[in-house]
Order: structure tokens, then sequence, then C-alpha cells
């Protein structure tokens, strides 16, 4: 059986970029903590919590004093960085620089339009830490919107910034936004593009991710998809693999993965998301391999 890794799967800049300052804050023996897991892969997180990383929430962060801590690629609220300036806590910024300029963004958006009464709108997953970190530049006054079903929360007869969460699906994006035309044109407005602002915000690294996994998952006969089970962008992506490829199927280890799946099958190609660490890929390549 041929077995093939999909070369552009693994780590995003961001994800890369926060590790590589972890590992490196660690490799001066210091004590660091991660507010939240500073990826959304178990294994990764497994992997550099032997090197010394300690993952803690925000309640135990609020605890924490004279001490550092790592904020991760997602972004953080403002009021976190207030927070750590009272307790002398020193930050070590990972915070994805696609993320930051986002977050700058908003936050000016916000404070353009908030007088006129215009709404930031946001296209998110709630709950998710990047979302938080975005819906805080607005002093959460933001609104978050996730599916169709949220188009109430908008006022429709006001002007509306829209904004995307990055690792968002630039289609559900590109829909949402439509959507919102289609209301501003029932509610007479004839020319919804000037009360609708819709920015780019998803990242270049994930939207581009979308066609070639596609064009990936076609040319095999079995796709194993490695990803952490809570990465917003892994469920995303493996979605997108496996409308094109039925014989797709998600693990997040090689324990995972069961042989009867590859019975008569000649290819195989395995892949991930931008949470999933290259190391990880390859190790379920190789076991597959010896199928």
């Amino acid at each position: 059986m041929v077995v093939e890794i999909d070369e552009k799967s693994g780590f995003c800049f961001g994800v890369q970029n926060a590790v590589e300052i972890a590992e490196k804050a660690l490799m001066k023996g210091e004590r660091v903590f991660s507010l939240g897991p500073i990826v959304h892969n178990d294994r990764e997180v497994e992997r550099l919590s032997a090197l010394g990383l300690v993952s803690i929430d925000h309640t135990e962060f609020r605890k924490l004093r004279d001490c550092k801590v790592l904020f991760r690629a997602h972004g953080e609220p403002p009021e976190t960085y207030t927070e750590a300036e009272k307790n002398n806590i020193t930050i070590i910024e990972a915070t994805c620089p696609i993320v930051k300029k986002l977050q700058s963004k908003i936050k000016e958006t916000w404070e353009e339009i908030r007088e006129s009464h215009g709404q930031v709108v946001i296209f998110g997953k709630q709950g998710h830490a990047e979302v938080v970190g975005l819906l805080g530049q607005t002093l959460n006054e933001g609104i978050l919107v996730s599916s169709p079903e949220d188009l109430d929360k908008i006022d429709v007869t006001k002007p509306v910034w829209l904004f995307a969460q990055t690792t968002m699906s630039i289609r559900d994006y590109q829909n949402f936004a439509g959507q919102i035309r289609a209301r501003m044109k029932e509610k007479g407005i004839s020319d919804p593009e000037k009360f609708l602002h819709v920015n780019k915000t998803i990242c270049g690294q994930v939207s581009n991710r979308e066609p070639h996994l596609k064009a990936f998952a076609e040319k095999h006969d079995i796709v194993i998809f490695v990803s952490g089970r809570e990465s917003s962008n892994g469920k995303m992506l493996y979605s997108v693999c496996r409308n094109i490829n039925p014989e797709t199927y998600f693990v997040s280890s090689i324990e995972e993965i069961d042989v009867s799946w590859f019975k008569g099958k000649n290819s195989a190609g395995i892949c991930g998301a931008t949470s999933t660490p290259k190391w990880l890929i390859e190790k379920v390549r190789d076991f597959v391999a010896t199928i």
C-alpha cells in the first residue's frame, strides 16, 4: 500500500511560533505557565509538559504572583493583561501576529463606530479562546454569531462591521455575509454594501488548505486525519476531507487506528490540522506503513 503524508498539513505559523517561544523559555530552566493548553492537541501538550510547561486556567492565573506566563497563539482580552500587570506577572507573548492584528482592527473599529450605533459582529465559535480575546476588544459589546440561527441578534437596519475568527471556514463566512445582505434587502435597504462592511480576517494558511486537502483526499482510497478532539480547525478540515472522501477517519493517536479500515485499500493519505504537530503525523504515517 502506498502511504503519503500531506506536506502542507501540520502547525500553522502562529502555532509553530508559540511552541518555539515556549521551548526557548523552557530551555532556560525557568518555571513557565501556559494560560490554557498551548495548542488543541493533547499529545503536543503532553510533550511540552514533560519539558516543564504547566497549563493553567484563568481561575488559577488570577491566583499567581511574580512568575512567568505564556499567552498562547489564540490571544487574550485586555483584562488579562491588566491582571498580569497587577500581580507582577511577566508575560511571554506568543499571540499569533495575525490574531494580534485582528484584535487591533476590531478595537479600532469598535471605538470609531460605537457612538454612531454601528455594530461589530464576530463570526466564530462560542467560548473559543480566540473569540474571547476578540470580544474583549469591544468590552464584550460585540455580537457573536456562529450560524444562521444567530441572524436575529443583528439589527440589519443599522450598519454592520463583520469580522471572523481566523480559523473559520471561508465558505461559511461568505454564506453568512450573504444572508445578512438578504436580510437587509428584506428590510428595504436597496444597497446593503453601504451598511455591511465585510472584513477578510480568515487566515490564509487555513483557507488555502481547504482546496488543497480536497485534492489530496480525492487521490487516496483512504484518508487518516490526525487532530486533537478540541481543535476547531481540525473539525472543520476533517469535514472538508470527509465530504470528498467518505473513507476519511479522524484519529488523535495511533491507538485509535483500526487496521480493518485498510482492507482492500491501495493508497492511504495522512493529513492533519493546523494544530497537529508534524512529528505526530509522521508517527501515524510510519504506523500505517506497517499495515
